[in-house]
């Protein structure tokens, strides 16, 4: 979770790097494109590529997003969900990757019902008093119920698209706070998302009647469930409940800690480790193999 404590595990990180979080935030833009040019976790080059911003209607408003797909042919689709900083360029490098391995990627605005994205430049803002400032009334207004219409409708979306392939199935992908919303879009579509992908996902174990884990029964999606090592330091029994709801509903699902802390997967991440994203991705494709 993007707590206090992980504020304090980001901090050691960067230390480790000789780096304090104001000298990453000041380079933090430049330096995710940067390392992308130079093949560091994002696609080299866009080559083959087409993108798009686009505008869906929802129930409640109408959501920007960032569209990515081949310029050729028909793909399985997939629905990617920021982190907490919202939709920024290193989501749209992440989008582009997913691409350019054969998929039609719709990178979303979960906040679109406060504002466009950008609403933050990269992740070290969400940890500046400004930034908080700024998102925490947008998250106040996210809701599981908002997420559910949210996921249909982006669904609906990709399916009236050309470059998508109805044949096949659509995938949806969440981290950090995203990543039960990619568990809701399997709800939301059980007809159509067959693999989930959630990363250093916060929330998906709790008391509610809804909590994420409680709701694979209503799917029939695959599912990779990749645990940053702190989070499963402060919630150990949630891997445990996870396993136990996924085999009670009957629902593959490869659950796994990694060896790398909350936000490793995000390119401009404080905490970000090229290895064991690397690993986590290599993980996503194969379970998208199967759309």
């Amino acid at each position: 979770m993007c707590d206090d404590l992980t504020a304090i595990e980001e901090d050691q990180a960067l230390a480790s790097k000789g780096l304090s979080r104001r000298e990453f935030a000041a380079i933090g833009a430049a330096g995710v494109l940067t390392a992308c040019a130079t093949g560091e976790g994002g696609a080299k080059g866009n080559a083959g590529l087409v993108e798009s911003e686009e505008t869906i209607a929802t129930p409640d408003g109408s959501a920007d997003a960032f569209f990515v797909r081949p310029a050729k042919g028909r793909h399985p689709g997939v629905v990617m969900w920021p982190d907490i900083a919202g939709l920024r360029d290193a989501y749209k490098e992440m989008g582009r990757r997913l691409a350019g391995a054969g998929y039609a990627v719709l990178v979303v605005n979960h906040y679109y019902r406060s504002a466009r994205a950008p609403i933050l430049e990269t992740m070290a803002q969400w940890r500046s008093p400004e930034g908080q400032a700024r998102l925490k009334p947008m998250i106040a207004l996210l809701n599981p119920a908002g997420t559910l219409r949210d996921a249909a409708a982006f669904v609906a979306w990709l399916d009236t698209r050309k470059e998508v392939d109805r044949a096949r199935g659509i995938g949806s992908q969440g981290y950090c706070q995203t990543g039960s919303f990619a568990i809701r879009t399997a709800v939301a579509a059980p007809g159509r998302v067959k693999a989930v992908g959630s990363f250093h996902g916060g929330g998906l174990v709790s008391e509610a009647p809804d909590s994420p884990h409680r709701l694979f029964a209503q799917t029939r999606a695959s599912y990779l469930i990749a645990i940053a090592r702190n989070d499963d330091a402060r919630s150990p029994g949630d891997k445990d409940a996870l396993r136990a709801a996924a085999d009670a509903a009957g629902r593959p699902a490869e659950i796994e800690v990694y060896s790398a802390d909350h936000g490793w997967c995000t390119l401009d991440a404080p905490v970000y480790d090229k290895a064991e994203a690397d690993r986590a991705w290599a993980r996503l494709l194969a379970l998208y193999s199967g759309l």
